[in-house]
């Protein structure tokens, strides 16, 4: 148990050092290779932004699409119903035309189904993107936080500069 304990202050104690150390950029000779990965993480969250606009404006007419799906399935569906309950007291052709219906129903009832998914889907591509492009903006901050402590750096004059 004394073990445990020690491990976890340890540990705890540990936790601090290891977030600085971890930190990639930290002399100014990496400000090129920081700058570098700040304007590409900048152009990822422009892309994202973007392709996040397009999927938000094509949302509502995969919505329409599945609206018109639904209402279509439903009005097949009650069609169907018709002619079977006309079928139960009529002839072969009256029970071969309820058949009809029901198998356009039925295809109904899928296509409404797949407008439904594509309305879900897109909406998770929304999810995604606005997920990615809150990670990029913790990269930034990151890569800001970086960039501030080799500026403090050099404004403290621990780093020599180069004369110029």
């Amino acid at each position: 148990m004394k073990k445990i304990i020690y491990l976890c202050c340890v540990t705890a104690l540990l936790f601090p050092a290891l977030t600085t150390s971890a930190q990639k950029y930290k002399t100014i000779e990496d400000t090129a290779k920081l700058n570098k990965e700040y304007v590409n993480v900048s152009n990822d969250i422009v892309e994202l932004n973007a392709k996040l606009t397009i999927a938000q404006n094509d949302l509502p007419g995969y919505q329409s699409k599945a609206t018109d799906a639904n209402k279509d399935a439903a009005d097949a569906a009650s069609a169907s119903s018709d002619q079977a309950s006309k079928a139960t007291n009529g002839s072969v052709g009256d029970a071969k035309k309820a058949k009809r219906k029901a198998d356009k129903a039925y295809s109904e009832a899928k296509d409404s189904k797949s407008a439904k998914g594509k309305v879900n889907d897109q909406e998770d591509k929304i999810t995604r993107y606005k997920l990615d492009i809150k990670k990029k903006q913790q990269r930034l901050e990151e890569l800001d936080v970086m960039r501030a402590a080799i500026n403090a750096k050099i404004s403290a004059g621990s780093v020599p500069q180069t004369p110029q």
